[in-house]
């Protein structure tokens, strides 16, 4: 496994984010620490959560499933890059949501609870809060930052400008501010290349995609991939709108000799403002496969050939204005 700086910052982390929002509706807790095993084993220290997933078994029960994993011991806890995020709806009571300070306070102490740790590395806010001030954001993550509760603060699903402007608010008040942003960034979704990719490139954030498969559509839907999604009426439609990218692609892949797949992670960590693709794996089968991506090399021939089946928008403003 190699590592990569998070983004500005000295911190190292696996070219591969271990996501985790299958354990508890779809993997079971043994199969989770299965998998939460076998990542440590073949060095990835990078573990990526949220306080709302759980889906089914509700709530907070995916960090709870990591929370038992750590108290396993034998040096778990050490050995990883722990982050988890806040935002989303815990309860039907109004403030157990967005990111008022009060929020960010009590949402970070729920989950270290869960959590079963004294500090959470990435605190990462799950989206906008356009109620919230910066200010009173910046305050709140600042206070954890001084008590040792969390180290340092990211975003996911922001826009290139609110990255902007966080980042601006923060260095106002002489903080670190984000140093990572979770974008939905896969082949058949490059619109952060537009403004987002740019504005993190230019403030030192770390970038780290989430479904880089694009929800299984580049997992060889045409040839077999991801039997337990093809089924469904949202898939069906996808596919026959990209039908012909998916010929092409799979070709592609085929003639590599790799699963599509693995050749569809290995594409993102050839973009070079990528850190570390977020997998979701629900099975160690599927651990492995990504694992295996950071040993596929493309050349340039290649990546000129995956760029002319799945073209990106460009560059802003020229991809809309010129």
């Amino acid at each position: 496994m190699r590592y990569r700086r998070l983004g500005r910052t000295a911190l190292q982390v696996s070219e591969v984010c271990l996501g985790t929002m299958n354990f508890g509706p779809t993997t079971s807790e043994p199969e989770s620490f299965a998998i939460l095993d076998r990542a440590l084993e073949n060095g990835v220290n990078f573990v990526d959560t949220a306080n709302q997933y759980g889906g089914s078994t509700g709530v907070g029960a995916t960090e709870t499933i990591i929370g038992s994993w750590l108290a396993q011991g034998g040096d778990r806890r050490e050995q990883i890059v722990l982050a988890t995020k806040l935002y989303e709806p815990m309860s039907d009571r109004p403030n157990d949501r967005g990111l008022s300070a009060r929020n960010i306070r009590l949402a970070c102490d729920a989950s270290l609870r869960r959590l079963q740790t004294d500090h959470i590395d990435l605190y990462q806010m799950h989206h906008l809060d356009r109620a919230a001030p910066w200010d009173e954001v910046w305050q709140a993550m600042e206070t954890l930052v001084a008590q040792g509760k969390i180290i340092y603060v990211g975003s996911s699903n922001f826009a290139g400008w609110t990255v902007a402007q966080a980042n601006e608010a923060a260095r106002s008040r002489h903080f670190l501010g984000l140093v990572s942003e979770q974008s939905l960034y896969n082949l058949t979704e490059r619109t952060i290349e537009l403004e987002v990719i740019p504005a993190c490139e230019s403030y030192g954030l770390g970038l780290l995609p989430w479904s880089p498969l694009g929800g299984g559509i580049l997992a060889g839907v045409l040839s077999g991939g991801d039997t337990g999604r093809r089924g469904s009426a949202d898939m069906q439609r996808r596919v026959a709108s990209l039908r012909p990218q998916l010929e092409q692609w799979e070709a592609l892949c085929a003639d590599l000799g790799e699963r599509p797949s693995d050749v569809g992670i290995a594409w993102l960590l050839h973009q070079p403002a990528v850190t570390a693709p977020i997998v979701g794996p629900r099975t160690i089968a599927q651990l492995d496969g990504a694992l295996h991506a950071t040993s596929i090399e493309l050349s340039r021939d290649v990546l000129d050939r995956i760029d002319a089946i799945f073209p990106g928008p460009g560059p802003a403003p020229e991809a809309y204005a010129w």
